[in-house]
C-alpha cells in the first residue's frame, strides 16, 4: 500500500493500493493508443484543452490547495499560489507552444530544407512530493502541447494530489488517457521505463534516485531529463543592498519549509558585511511563525516526513559539533507532527555537513568569504550545480554569473522557476532543461527534411 501521513499530526490519513500488473499494462496501452489521435490534433485544439484545465484549476483552488497542506504540509497560502502557478504553466504553453515548435528553415543544397519538431509518443514523468501540482504541470504542459501523452508517477505520499491532477483533465472533458495517474510503488517504475511503448522519461528528485532512473533509461536508449538536488549558493558581496538581500534570502530559505531544490542553501557573505548581514537575517528569520499549515498566519509548516526531519537535524547537530554557531533554532521540538524550527547556523565552513550536503528544511547556513573571488570559489566548490544567486552591482553580478557553475543564476533577486524561462542543472544537479522553449524541445523528434532537386 502507498501510505499518506499528515505531517502536521503524524497520523496516517490515506492508503492507496498500487496498480497491479494488468492495470499498469492497460494504462500504458491507453496512453499509447491515445497518442495517435492526440498528436494529429492541431496546436489550437490542444491549447483549448490546456486552457480549460487552467481555468478549472483557478476556479477550484479552494478544493485543490488543501490537498497539499494535508499530504505534505505546505502552508495554505503557499498552496493556493502553487495551484495558480500550475494554471499559469498550462496557459503559457497553450499560448506559445506553436511558436516554440515552429518549423526552422535551414539553407542547404536542397530546394527546401528544414527541421520540424514532432512528438515522441508516451512520456513518463516521475515526480516528488514537495510541489505536487507545479511539478506535475512543469512536466505535462510542454509534453502535451508538443503532442505527446503523459503517464504521471507521483510520489507515494501525495496520492490525493496525484488523483486530483488527473481528475482535472477528466473534469474538463480532455481526450481520454492523454494524462494518466499511475499509483505505483517505487520498485514498479523500472518496468514502465523499459516498456517499449514509453519513449522518454522526465524525473525530478534526488541525485541518487536520478542516477538509477538515468541508468535504466540509457540502457533502453531513451532520453531522460533529470532535475536533481541542489546546494544553491547565494553570494552577498560588500556592495549589496543588505536589507533587500536579507528579505529575499529569508523568503527563499523558508518557502515550503525550506523543502525546495532551488532554495538558497549556502549563504556566502563577504567579510566586510558579514556581521551586519547576519543581524539583518536573524531579525527576519526570528519573526517567522512556525505552526499549523492550515492557518493563514503560518509562515513555516512541518517537514514532510519524519525521516527527512531526522536527517535535517543530524546535519544541524553535526555542523554545530564541527564548530558552527547556532543563533536560532537547532533543537528538535516535542509534540505531534514533523515540525522543525527555523534555524540559523553561522561561521559554517566548507566540509561541514550543512555546507557540503543538501539541506532540505528551514535551515539557513551562513559562511564567510574574505573577498568576492573567494566567495565565487566557495560557491563553485560543490558537486551540485542547480542554481545560484549573487547580490552586488548589476554589471558586476552579470560578470560573476558567467563564472558560476550552475544552470541558473539570479542577480539581485530570488531564484525561481518561470514557465517562460528554462531551468535545470549541471554536475550532479541534472541533465536537460525544463520550461521555456528549451523545455518543450526536450521531448520532440527534431526531424530534418530535405526536398530536392538539388539547387542549380
Amino acid at each position: 500500500m502507498l501510505m499518506t501521513t499528515d505531517p502536521t499530526t503524524g497520523k496516517l490519513t490515506r492508503q492507496t493500493a498500487p496498480l497491479d500488473s494488468p492495470g499498469l499494462d492497460a494504462a500504458i496501452g491507453r496512453a499509447h493508443s491515445a497518442s495517435r489521435e492526440w498528436r494529429a490534433m492541431s496546436f489550437a485544439e490542444r491549447a483549448n484543452v490546456l486552457r480549460n484545465v487552467a481555468q478549472y484549476l483557478r476556479e477550484h483552488t479552494e478544493a485543490l490547495a488543501p490537498l497539499m497542506t494535508e499530504e505534505m504540509g505546505k502552508p495554505i497560502k503557499e498552496a493556493r499560489g502553487e495551484v495558480a502557478k500550475a494554471a499559469w504553466c498550462a496557459e503559457h504553453y497553450a499560448e506559445h507552444a506553436e511558436q516554440y515548435l515552429a518549423r526552422q528553415v535551414i539553407e542547404s543544397d536542397a530546394t527546401l530544407s528544414y527541421v520540424q519538431f514532432l512528438p515522441l509518443g508516451v512520456v513518463l514523468g516521475i515526480l516528488p512530493w514537495n510541489a505536487p501540482f507545479w511539478l506535475a504541470f512543469r512536466f505535462c504542459a510542454p509534453a502535451l502541447m508538443a503532442g505527446n501523452t503523459c503517464l504521471m508517477k507521483h510520489d507515494p505520499h501525495v496520492q490525493a494530489c496525484a488523483a486530483a491532477i488527473a481528475g482535472v483533465f477528466d473534469a474538463v472533458g480532455a481526450p481520454p488517457a492523454i494524462l494518466q495517474n499511475l499509483a505505483l510503488a517505487n520498485d514498479q517504475v523500472e518496468r514502465v521505463i523499459r516498456d517499449r511503448r514509453v519513449q522518454a522519461v522526465s524525473f525530478t528528485g534526488s541525485s541518487a534516485a536520478g542516477a538509477k532512473v538515468a541508468a535504466v533509461a540509457a540502457s533502453e536508449i531513451k532520453p531522460a531529463v533529470l532535475e536533481l538536488g541542489g546546494s544553491d549558493p547565494c553570494l552577498i558581496l560588500s556592495d549589496a543592498d543588505l536589507d533587500k538581500a536579507a528579505e529575499v534570502v529569508t523568503l527563499s530559505r523558508i518557502i515550503n519549509a525550506g523543502q525546495s531544490c532551488i532554495a538558497a542553501k549556502r549563504i556566502i557573505v563577504e567579510a566586510p558585511v558579514y556581521d551586519a548581514f547576519i543581524d539583518k537575517l536573524a531579525t527576519r528569520l526570528s519573526a517567522l511563525k512556525l505552526g499549523d499549515p492550515r492557518a493563514e498566519s503560518t509562515d513555516v509548516g512541518p517537514i514532510a516526513r519524519p525521516d527527512l526531519r531526522d536527517n535535517l537535524h543530524r546535519q544541524v547537530r553535526q555542523t554545530i559539533d564541527a564548530g558552527a554557531r547556532c543563533l536560532l533554532g537547532g533543537e528538535m521540538p516535542e509534540g505531534d507532527g514533523f515540525f522543525y524550527p527555523v534555524t540559523l547556523l553561522v561561521d559554517v565552513t566548507p566540509g561541514m555537513a550543512a555546507s557540503c550536503e543538501e539541506t532540505f528544511g528551514p535551515v539557513a547556513v551562513v559562511m564567510k568569504a574574505d573577498d568576492a573571488e573567494q566567495a565565487l570559489a566557495m560557491a563553485n566548490d560543490s558537486d551540485y550545480g542547480l542554481a545560484g544567486s549573487v547580490w552586488t552591482r548589476t554589471e558586476r553580478g552579470e560578470a560573476l554569473a558567467r563564472r558560476m557553475e550552475t544552470g541558473q543564476v539570479s542577480v539581485n533577486g530570488i531564484v525561481k522557476t518561470d514557465p517562460r524561462l528554462p531551468s535545470g542543472g549541471i554536475k550532479r544537479s541534472g541533465v536537460g532543461r525544463e520550461l521555456g522553449a528549451h523545455g518543450i524541445h526536450e521531448f520532440v523528434n527534431a526531424q530534418q527534411v530535405w526536398i530536392g532537386p538539388v539547387k542549380g
